[in-house]
């Protein structure tokens, strides 16, 4: 019993950290002052095919999945739900959310979007279910020799340089997303995981 009540609980640790994220990411495109450097792909990718940029992360993700598995590296059912969800949250924020013209509310939202992107990993990588596709990557690379922070840097840089040459848009929320997300994750991490 008390197993199943724990699994429910990091299911719903799950959902809520998916949720967070999608919306956090919703929230630095919303304020148009610089996408972190995956969404900078996401959204090049986006503006040179019909496709919105919910469905452009999706249709990535489902590739770096498939690099995974070419790399027999561990996923989980939190692996698939990223892929799965994320992508379809940040498109319905933006539908809702839609385009402020509001200097202070665009700033609010690129400003606050990191942190809550930080509180949604903290939910979705605390319940140990799996790493996100884009994480795995990283920690593919890095079984096999390369020290995570170059690994991180070069896969970051990659997409980043990727998105530029698609159309992709970086800013001053570039800059801040990169230098927030990595504080944020490690504070509500440290606070939200299962088995700490």
């Amino acid at each position: 019993m008390l197993s199943s009540k724990n699994s429910v609980a990091r299911s719903l640790r799950l959902a809520i950290g998916l949720l967070l994220f999608g919306f956090g990411l919703g929230l630095v495109i919303m304020g148009d002052f610089g996408l972190p450097p995956w969404d900078v792909l996401h959204k090049g990718l986006a503006e040179q095919t019909p496709i919105s940029i919910g469905v452009a992360m999706i249709l990535i993700g489902v590739l770096l999945l498939a690099v995974l598995i070419f790399m027999k590296e561990p996923m989980g059912i939190g692996t698939i739900a990223n892929v799965a969800f994320i992508g379809l949250i940040l498109d319905a924020t933006l539908a809702i959310g839609g385009e402020p013209t509001n200097l202070a509310i665009r700033s609010i939202c690129t400003i606050t979007g990191p942190i809550i992107v930080g509180l949604g990993s903290g939910f979705y990588i605390g319940a140990r279910f799996g790493p996100g596709p884009r994480d795995g990557l990283m920690t593919a690379l890095g079984r096999r020799g390369v020290t995570l922070w170059k690994a991180r840097t070069c896969i970051e840089g990659s997409a980043l340089i990727a998105g530029l040459i698609l159309g992709g848009t970086v800013g001053w929320g570039t800059i801040w997303f990169v230098l927030a997300i990595g504080p944020s994750v490690q504070f509500f991490l440290r606070r939200l995981d299962v088995n700490p």
